[in-house]
Parts: structure tokens; sequence; C-alpha cells
């Protein structure tokens, strides 16, 4: 699986997002997946701060627009991921880039 390290080694809990373009915007049919250490039954989500969807599943298919967070018991909460309902957007890829990479970008709306 995927296990990305905080400084201190330890593992931490992250939101993969499909398809993978920032920002994730509502038509996109966006899924978002939680990635941590502990059983996928115990996954619990959370939109603008509330609890969302249904306890259990590490998938979310999102259907409205927010910030959605999830919390893993093994390695706690998520950074928060901001999905948006705009009718037009610049879009870039999720993966880190350095100077000089070649991007591509979508403009969308």
């Amino acid at each position: 699986g995927w296990c990305p390290l905080s400084p201190t080694g330890a593992q931490t809990t992250q939101i993969l997002v499909e398809p993978p373009w920032r920002p994730a915007v509502l038509w996109d049919q966006v899924t978002l997946t939680c990635q941590g250490s502990g059983t996928a039954s115990a996954t619990t989500w959370y939109r603008d701060r509330w609890h969302w969807g249904q306890q259990g599943q590490d998938r979310l298919t999102v259907t409205k627009s927010g910030t959605y967070r999830c919390y893993s018991p093994g390695t706690g909460r998520s950074p928060s991921v901001t999905v948006s309902d705009d009718w037009l957007v610049l879009q870039v890829p999720v993966w880190a880039l350095l100077e000089g990479d070649t991007v591509t970008l979508r403009c969308r709306g």
C-alpha cells in the first residue's frame, strides 16, 4: 500500500483524489480515498467539520462541494481536501512539480 511518511517517520493519514487534478471540482465526479493505517471499517469522513457519509467506507464519492477530511484511528486526521462547484476552473496535476517541468493545465467551464 501507499504509506506517506511524516518528517518524524511516522505514518500519516492522507486523502487520494480521483481524478488527480487541483482544484477538485464537483462536476468531475470526484472520488476520495482515505489512506492510513487501521481498518477501513473504522474510517470516519467529515465535510466542513461535520460527520459525513457512511462510517466504515475508505472511499467516498463526492456529491456536495465542501472541505473534506477523513480520520483513521491508527494515524489520525488527514489534511483537508476542498471540492468546489465553481463554473470556471484552471486545474493543475496533483503531483509535485519542479521548476523546468513541462505541465499540462486544464481550463474547464
